[in-house]
C-alpha cells in the first residue's frame, strides 16, 4: 500500500514536535498498577511530510508496565530510533496510592497523589519526576493576632524534579514516595484519608504547633531538595487553598545544580 506518510514535504519547514496527547493506557508506574494520560511526540525534519503515529502506540506497549525513572531512557531510545527521529519526548501522568496510617489510631488509608514521569531524548537526556502533594497549613499571622485559634487550609506542593544522570545514562533512585516524604515534612501537619477522633486531634494540634506561610513550605522544600546529593534540579510550586479569602496564595522557585 502507498506509504504517503512516508513522502518528502517540500516547503522546508521542520516540526519541533509532531506526536500523540490524551492517550489513556493501563499501566504499571513506579510499581503500581494505575492508568496514566500519556503524551509522545518526536521531531520530524524538514524534507519529511510527517512521523507515523500508529508507531508510538506499538513502540510504548513493551514499556507499559515497567515505567519508571529508570526505564525512561529505553523507552526513549525505542521512541526515537522507530520513529527515526532526531528528538523524543515522553509524559505520563497518573495517580499514584500511597498508603497511610493515621497518627495515633494506626488506622491505615490511600491517599492519592497526581504523579507524573517526563523524559526528553535528543543531544542530551532529561528526565523529570512529578507530584502534587496535599498537606495542610497553618497561617502564623493568624496564630499570632487571635485570642485563639488560627486559620488553616489545605494546600498543594506541585514538584518537579530533575534526577542526577551518570555517564551512562541511569538515573539517581529518585521515587515519588521521596517527593511526597519531602512536601509533607515541610507543611504544618500532612493530609491523612482516614482519621479517628484521636488522630483528628492530633493532627490539630501538630498543626497548630507548626504554622507556615506558603512561602515558607515552598523554601522548606526547596532547600530540602539542594540538600539531597540525588536532585540536579527542582521546580517547587505551593498553593493554598485560602479558608477566609476568596482566592488562592501561592509560593513558587525553580533551581539548577551548578
Amino acid at each position: 500500500m502507498e506509504d504517503v506518510q512516508s513522502q518528502p514535504d517540500h516547503r522546508g519547514i521542520a516540526l519541533d514536535r509532531v506526536g500523540v496527547s490524551g492517550v489513556r493506557l493501563p499501566v504499571v508506574a513506579e510499581g503500581q498498577r494505575t492508568v496514566a494520560i500519556a503524551d509522545l511526540a518526536v521531531s520530524v525534519p524538514a524534507e519529511t511530510k510527517g512521523a507515523h503515529m500508529s508507531r508510538f502506540l506499538e513502540v510504548v506497549e513493551p514499556h507499559r508496565e515497567l515505567l519508571s525513572l529508570a526505564r525512561l531512557p529505553l523507552l526513549l531510545r525505542d521512541v526515537r530510533a522507530v520513529l527515526e527521529a532526531d528528538h523524543a519526548e515522553v509524559a505520563f501522568r497518573f495517580p499514584y496510592f500511597v498508603a497511610k496510617k493515621a497518627p495515633v489510631s494506626k488506622a491505615t488509608g490511600w491517599a492519592d497523589v497526581e504523579a507524573s514521569l517526563e523524559g526528553s531524548l535528543g543531544a542530551e537526556l532529561s528526565l523529570t519526576l512529578g507530584a502534587v502533594v496535599p498537606v495542610t497549613s497553618l497561617c502564623p499571622c493568624s496564630k499570632a493576632i487571635s485570642d485563639y485559634g488560627a486559620h488553616n487550609q489545605r494546600g498543594y506542593v506541585h514538584l518537579d524534579v530533575t534526577p542526577r544522570i551518570d555517564a551512562q545514562g541511569t538515573a539517581a533512585p529518585l521515587t515519588i514516595a521521596d517527593l511526597v516524604r519531602v512536601a509533607e515534612e515541610n507543611a504544618s501537619a500532612p493530609v491523612y484519608p482516614l482519621l479517628k477522633r484521636p488522630d483528628e486531634r492530633h493532627v490539630t494540634m501538630q498543626a497548630y504547633d507548626n504554622p507556615v506561610f506558603v512561602e515558607d513550605i515552598a523554601r522548606g522544600v526547596a532547600l530540602a531538595l539542594r540538600e539531597d546529593p540525588r536532585v540536579a534540579a527542582a521546580r517547587v510550586r505551593v498553593v493554598n487553598q485560602e479558608s477566609i479569602h476568596n482566592h488562592d496564595a501561592f509560593a513558587e522557585v525553580s533551581w539548577t545544580r551548578t
